[in-house]
């Protein structure tokens, strides 16, 4: 659906994208994590046809983004890192608007924009000018507005940025509805745990290169080759403690008392994990808990983006 082969992106002597290679298959949700400056809205502005690559070539469902700029717009829905709202017109106004630009019938407008204000939580706001209304709406209107073509991808550069709490979440439950749809989104964030959450697959940049690529528990294998395992225990915690440290794949061991827990990083394969446990259990340890712990998408993007080699 969403094909980047070594993209590059020059401006002189800066480099701001450097050999992107990516794949997206539809359907897809997948993250962009980077720090400002990383290559992510570049990336994004190439796609969605609005800058021309220094060297190398991206298709959005087939189409050279280059070559078929034309096609590749009625592919994709664009939400850009601000708002580009007018506004002196109503909510309703301003999609009308912009359905008009897409060739829409005004009969099909009329069914469509009411099912759109209804889908980003804005039936209420129909009326109400746009200036009125708040950062989050503002961001959940231009949601809609991109959406209004009915396109198969979703380009979202930073749609939570600057949104409290509550519209946060709101957004995060709009786009899980849109993933539900089988839109392909392709969603840039700061808001980390947040991609990990709703995100098939992540994408970390850095420097404008891909460092990693592939689900969160995929790359932390590639970051550390380990795993975080925490035991919850019944029994005594100094013969668990003793068990666990005996394991030449065990290392970096902690006792958690407010847990009756252990937590230890595991080195071995999924098949030694299931070996560990049952030799555990075989040994008379009392364990109501055994399982990895929930990975921290954050650090994992602190660690790799300061040079962490990955295996």
């Amino acid at each position: 659906m969403i094909e980047t082969i070594e993209l590059t992106k020059r401006y002189g002597k800066f480099t701001a994208l450097d050999s992107l290679s990516l794949k997206i298959e539809k359907g897809t949700v997948f993250g962009f994590v980077g720090q400002n400056g990383a290559g992510k809205s570049t990336t994004f502005s190439i796609l969605a046809t609005l800058l021309a690559p220094t060297s190398g070539t991206a298709f959005v469902n087939g189409y050279n983004v280059q070559n078929e700029a034309k096609m590749v717009r009625r592919q994709i829905g664009y939400m850009p890192d601000f708002f580009g709202v007018y506004d002196q017109l109503k909510a309703s106004e301003y999609l009308h608007f912009y359905g008009a630009s897409y060739g829409i019938p005004l009969t099909e407008r009329e069914k469509l924009i009411p099912q759109l204000l209804d889908l980003v939580n804005l039936t209420h706001k129909r009326d109400a000018y746009v200036d009125l209304l708040s950062r989050g709406m503002k961001q959940r209107l231009c949601l809609a507005r991109s959406l209004i073509h009915d396109p198969e991808v979703l380009i979202l550069d930073e749609p939570a940025s600057g949104l409290d709490p509550r519209a946060r979440i709101e957004m995060r439950e709009i786009l899980k509805e849109l993933k539900e749809m089988g839109k392909t989104i392709l969603i840039s964030s700061h808001i980390l745990p947040e991609l990990a959450e709703m995100c098939d697959r992540i994408g970390i940049i850095d420097q404008g290169k891909l460092v990693a690529e592939g689900g969160v528990a995929e790359i932390q294998a590639q970051l550390k080759g380990e795993k975080v395992i925490t035991v919850i225990l019944t029994g005594r915690a100094e013969n668990a403690i003793a068990f666990f440290e005996d394991d030449p794949l065990v290392a970096r061991l902690q006792y958690l008392p407010e847990q009756h827990a252990i937590e230890f990083t595991f080195k071995g394969t999924e098949q030694e994990q299931v070996e560990l446990l049952r030799s555990a259990i075989n040994y008379g340890l009392a364990i109501r808990s055994f399982a990895e712990a929930q990975v921290d998408l954050e650090d994992i993007f602190m660690e790799i983006t300061k040079g962490v080699e990955l295996s």
